[in-house]
């Protein structure tokens, strides 16, 4: 165990603030009245010290040991006992600190509101001090004790000020973290839901397939079979790739991408694959083709992949086409099937159903990410279509 946890060091340093207080309020309460004792007055212009001038020193600077904890009665009590004590006519000098320390401490640990009260209470007990000052030195007496007072009213105001903004960065911190937290959450279950969801539905229907036809066609149910286990192997080696960039430590936002994960170069791979499912899909690329920046390029291919599962899922028999152009920066991709509609548009968070609604939030998702759009939507002449537009930097649209 480390020495800062061990609990006995937990324990002194919980203690050391409260001994150190303690020891400050003796040690002022001790210097005051060495100085008190020992300050010379030829011309008698003090009353003589007697043990109710150190009673009141006691009551100055003794309890400035709970200041922290009582900061405003502290205060007030400090004021009467000093008031009282500069009333009596004894030496002003060594109480004066007790009503600065004070002063300090309510403008450290209190709004404004309450410190500009203080700060004008303080000034006028000091003020009221300065009569017991020596014949020639009042008015530089009186200088004294505004500035003194109002420096200890900024130091102490500062120290506010500057702790509230520790605190609030400090929360600022831990909710920005909180928020990468769950982004990173969302984009795990965004890849995993991107990397399950097609390979799982490629393989439900090929099982059903392989089940139908096990007995009458052998060959189709071993082709079934093939695409099954071919599937479940590309599906466990996305999830692998995966889990690989997670494990990394503050990967770049490209570099969360890896190699090999998916891509427009892929989409030859899955549009075989969804055509072994039953769905024919045409897939046709215009434009001048150009090298897209990893993320755009993934986000493109799983908008695509999405779109495919979900026809598979609720339209088998229909015809595909899958349409991408690379544009003057930008890169559009439509996916559009000629089944029954759907009325299935991009939900919110929350309000997305338990099927198609977390895949095409899912979609959104990673649209934004790139400043893009998507639209998911019964086609005008039947059937559905999801669009993509993202737009690309120039460097990359024009880097190839």
């Amino acid at each position: 165990m480390q020495l800062s946890e061990h609990p006995a060091v937990v324990r002194i340093r919980a203690v050391l603030p409260v001994a150190g207080e303690i020891v400050y309020a003796v040690g002022s309460l001790w210097i005051s009245s060495t100085m008190l004792r020992n300050w010379p007055d030829p011309s008698g212009y003090w009353r003589d010290t007697d043990a109710l001038a150190y009673g009141l020193l006691a009551a100055v600077y003794l309890p400035l040991a709970l200041r922290r904890l009582f900061p405003v009665t502290v205060l007030v009590s400090t004021g009467l006992c000093i008031g009282t004590y500069f009333t009596l006519g004894y030496y002003h000098v060594p109480a004066v600190c007790g009503m600065l320390l004070a002063l300090y401490t309510v403008a450290s640990l209190r709004p404004r509101r309450v410190s500009y009260r203080a700060a004008a209470g303080a000034l006028l007990v000091l003020l009221w001090g300065t009569r017991l000052a020596e014949p020639g030195i009042g008015p530089l007496s009186v200088g004294f004790v505004t500035v003194s007072t109002i420096v200890c009213w900024v130091a102490g105001d500062g120290s506010r000020r500057l702790r509230d903004l520790t605190r609030r960065l400090r929360l600022e911190q831990e909710e920005k973290a909180r928020r990468a937290v769950m982004e990173e959450r969302i984009q795990i279950a965004r890849e995993l839901h991107d990397v399950i969801a097609h390979h799982v539905s490629v393989i439900s229907i090929q099982t059903g397939l392989a089940g139908y036809v096990f007995s009458s066609d052998p060959p189709t149910a071993r082709r079934a079979l093939d695409t099954i286990g071919d599937s479940a192997h590309e599906a466990l080696a996305e999830m692998r790739r995966m889990l690989v960039v997670l494990r990394e430590e503050d990967p770049a936002p490209d570099a969360r991408t890896p190699p090999g994960t998916g891509g427009i170069g892929k989409l030859d791979e899955l549009v075989k694959r969804v055509a072994e499912a039953g769905v024919p899909v045409d897939v046709r690329v215009t434009g001048t083709a150009y090298d897209l920046p990893p993320g755009i390029d993934l986000c493109a291919y799983r908008v695509v992949q999405e779109a495919l599962t979900n026809v598979i899922k609720h339209a088998p028999a229909a015809r595909t086409t899958v349409r991408v152009h690379y544009g003057e920066g930008e890169v559009r991709v439509r996916v559009k099937d000629d089944g029954p509609g759907r009325t299935a548009p991009v939900r919110a968070p929350g309000a997305a159903s338990a099927s198609t609604g977390q895949g095409l939030i899912g979609m959104r998702e990673r649209a934004t990410i790139y400043h893009g759009t998507v639209t998911a939507e019964p086609a005008p002449g039947g059937g559905f279509e999801v669009s993509l537009r993202v737009p690309v930097p120039r460097a990359a649209g024009h880097g190839a």
